[in-house]
Formats: C-alpha cells, structure tokens, sequence
C-alpha cells in the first residue's frame, strides 16, 4: 500500500506526521515498511539516520526519490507492505507520480489563512490525479492546532472552509506540542517517547480514522 503525506503548504508538519504514522503502522501491524523522502529538504532522511543510531529503536527503510518516481513506487511496493511517501511542500513532478499510484493522500494544514489558500490549487490537483487513479482516497488533517478552548472555533472554521471545496477533513487533529518537535529530532516517534501521552493519542486516532476509509467508497470530488 502507497500512502503519501504532501501539501502545497510548507510548514505544516508533512514529515513529522509521516515519520509518526510510520512507526504507527509498524508497531502496529509488525508491517515490513518503508519511507521515501522526495523533500530537497531530507527531513525524514535526517530523521531516519538519527534513528539508526539508536540501537533501542526498530529500524525504518528509507530512501531518496525525486521526479518522475511513478515506477520506483510501484516497484517499491511489490517488496513492502507499506510505502509511505513524504513530499515537500510544493507542487512538483514527485508529488503528482505519488498522487497517480496512492491507495491514501493525506494533506496536513494548520488552521491558518495561508495555509487554506493553497486549498483552490490542491483541489484541481487531486482532481485532475483522481482521473488517473480513481480509488485515491484524499484526506485533509488539521496539523499544530491551537490547544486553547477559546481557539477552538478557529479550527472548525478551517475545517468548514475544507469542506467548502469538497474535500474530505478528518475529525482527528494534531495540537501544537513541543514533543513532536523533541521527538523527530531523536529520530523518534511520539509513541516512543510517551506511548500513553496526547500526542500519541492524536497519531493513533488519525492513521485509524483514515484506515477506515475503504477506497472504494472513497469521496467523489465536485
């Protein structure tokens, strides 16, 4: 199974969230996976080599893809139960191949004006890639929401904002907390820093969610 985790928008934690759901899904399903990087930034790779020198962690493959990587995760994922793809935030060539090939495309945003701007131009790219691949099911998740309760109509309004483009938004959002930032740079996962914390509570909640998702029942775009 190809899962990409993408965006227009850079900023909104596509490489954390990936990294996260990655180890997620090992743990989980004892689940032979792997990670392509195709960010120039190489935040996931950087991850990946901080994590490998822990011996205490399971190891995660990983490797470099860019461009027209259409083939390579095909190829890839004949010989892995999961592939999982972190693009940048942009609309490159990578991130469309990922797009042609995905069973799951998750967009994370934060609750933000810039960040719901990039929302016209997603929708025409997943538009035009589900042409291509139409059991593609894309998902918009909430990323670093304000924790405040006093804030939490701004993270409704985003998601109604979402919704207005008929695009799928997830119940389940990511809060801004330091142990996301902490743990990457360990080369680690929320759920392994604190398995019983709040931040491993929201990364659970959103890889169930979006499992649930049968894409054969996928939601049709306008």
């Amino acid at each position: 199974m190809i899962i990409l985790v993408g965006g227009e928008k850079g900023g909104a934690g596509k490489s954390c969230l990936a990294q996260n759901v990655a180890v997620h899904i090992t743990r989980k399903f004892q689940a032979n996976v792997l990670m392509v990087d195709c960010d120039p930034q190489r935040t996931t790779s950087d991850w990946i080599q901080a994590r490998n020198e822990d011996p205490e962690l399971p190891t995660i493959n990983c490797i470099q893809l860019y461009g027209k990587i259409r083939n390579d995760l095909l190829s890839q994922d004949e010989r892995f139960d999961y592939v999982i793809v972190d693009c940048g935030g942009q609309d490159n060539l990578a991130m469309r191949a990922a797009m042609s090939v995905a069973t799951y495309v998750i967009l994370p945003l934060r609750p933000k004006r810039r960040d719901l701007k990039t929302l016209p131009h997603m929708e025409d790219m997943l538009s035009t890639c589900k042409m291509v691949n139409p059991k593609m099911v894309a998902t918009i998740v909430m990323t670093q929401c304000p924790s405040l309760p006093s804030q939490y109509k701004r993270i409704l309004e985003a998601k109604e904002v979402v919704q207005s483009f008929g695009l799928r938004v997830l119940n389940s959002v990511t809060f801004n907390r330091n142990i996301y930032d902490d743990s990457e740079e360990q080369g680690a996962s929320v759920m392994e820093i604190e398995p019983e914390g709040k931040a491993a509570t929201e990364i659970v909640a959103i890889a169930d969610e979006i499992f649930a998702i049968e894409p054969e029942n996928s939601y049709e775009l306008n």
